[in-house]
């Protein structure tokens, strides 16, 4: 059986931004089903959208012809390396929610040079990178590259010399493993020195620690209640007895009261009257 297989989460996360607000079912190729093209149609297709966080992608096709493959790296893209896929699907009728939030550099500038030397500062800036994200990176390879580097150092003087890695590809995915700085420049001469360079801030993922609930006696389990009952009771019998006692002393101590005072007015003569 033939096969088609595209990495076609790289198509898409080049453009997959944060969580919105509705999400959107996006047939793959609209009226063209899921077919091999020589033409690069399905590039152009994806470009043109803004992929966002809970949307689906509907692919139809033969499945007796093709199926889909979904990939993890940009070489695997590159190579067509279906050998670990992340996941196949083969039904036909295929519909893959994207759960991963992703951000295509620069937006619909892409990665090139600026007009503004801060543009890709402030692009940076109003973003909020965390652990597990993607950076997309679109360019044309004949113009452009994408280098990484170590340190702030580097990146302030354009430093070549010591590249971390370098993408050359013009649709490059690289992915945010852990939290730190990371830093992208470009090769080509004067291009970084004109605002062609990204400082990325990435997060920890945040671990949400619920809070300790206070809980009201109307939340409390019925046997809780039951137990407040029997406990109510007790307290009320105590209560009860406790002031039969103080009565009980109270009597007790008016009567050898009145003793001691007949006693005493008897022994002196007096009449007593109680």
């Amino acid at each position: 059986m033939a096969t088609t297989t595209r990495m076609f989460c790289f198509v898409l996360v080049m453009v997959l931004m944060g969580c919105c607000c509705s999400a959107k079912i996006y047939k793959v190729g609209e009226s063209k089903i899921w077919t091999a093209k020589k033409d690069g149609s399905y590039y152009e297709w994806a470009k043109r959208k803004e992929f966002q966080v809970g949307d689906s992608l509907m692919f139809e096709y033969d499945g007796n012809v093709n199926d889909v493959t979904q990939v993890s790296s940009r070489l695997e893209y590159q190579f067509c390396n279906s050998l670990s896929p992340k996941a196949v699907y083969n039904t036909g009728h295929d519909v893959v929610t994207l759960t991963e939030p992703d951000y295509k550099v620069g937006d619909s500038n892409e990665w090139r040079v600026p007009e503004e030397s801060d543009f890709y500062s402030k692009w940076s800036e109003e973003k909020q990178f965390h652990v597990g994200d993607n950076l997309l990176f679109y360019y044309n390879d004949q113009v452009d590259d994408v280098l990484e580097i170590n340190s702030d150092l580097e990146f302030k003087s354009c430093d070549t010399t010591s590249p971390v890695a370098v993408h050359n590809a013009g649709q490059d995915l690289i992915r945010l493993t852990k939290p730190g700085i990371r830093y992208f420049i470009t090769s080509k001469i004067g291009h970084c020195e004109a605002g062609l360079k990204l400082r990325v801030v990435v997060r920890p993922l945040s671990k949400s620690v619920p809070k300790k609930m206070q809980l009201s006696p109307l939340d409390h389990s019925p046997s809780y209640h039951h137990h407040l009952s029997i406990i109510a009771i007790v307290v009320i019998f105590m209560l009860v007895i406790h002031k039969f006692i103080l009565f009980d002393m109270s009597e007790l101590d008016n009567k050898v009261l009145n003793t001691n005072i007949k006693q005493t007015g008897a022994k002196h003569g007096y009449p007593v009257v109680i």
